[in-house]
């Protein structure tokens, strides 16, 4: 991590990038283009400074993050590094936790792996040929 300088920028991309919330930097900028993320509750583009204190708002699939920045770094380190950049809301912790046990409480989608095989079909009429019976 690097010492906080009050002459250094840093970029809020690289940012996300080094708190381990994207996997990639691309993929930071992309999500702040689409509007995923707000600083202060104003939306903002990749180039924007992120300064310690600021109130970031991250939406990464279904999920909410509301943070407050502690710390600033421009290179990603291990997940415990990262995790000294930034303290989440207990709202936030909240709002992720029920959202994530009633995701679990829906039922699994049904996939199909594509067209049935001989041995599919042939099930399929065996099932079909015993419901005919009653």
């Amino acid at each position: 991590m690097q010492p906080n300088e009050n002459n250094e920028k840093y970029r809020i991309d690289k940012w996300l990038f080094a708190a381990r919330f994207f996997k990639t930097r691309a993929l930071a900028a992309e999500a702040i283009d689409r509007g995923r993320v707000a600083i202060n509750d104003q939306k903002i583009k990749p180039a924007k400074t992120v300064a310690v204190g600021d109130r970031v708002e991250i939406r990464i699939n279904n999920y909410q993050y509301t943070i407050e920045v502690l710390g600033l770094s421009n290179k990603r380190g291990s997940a415990p590094q990262a995790q000294q950049l930034y303290r989440e809301t207990e709202e936030s912790r909240k709002q992720r936790a029920l959202l994530a046990a009633r995701l679990k409480a829906q039922p699994q989608p049904f996939f199909t792996k594509g067209r049935p095989t001989k041995r599919d079909r042939r099930e399929i009429e065996r099932f079909t040929l015993n419901t005919d019976e009653f």
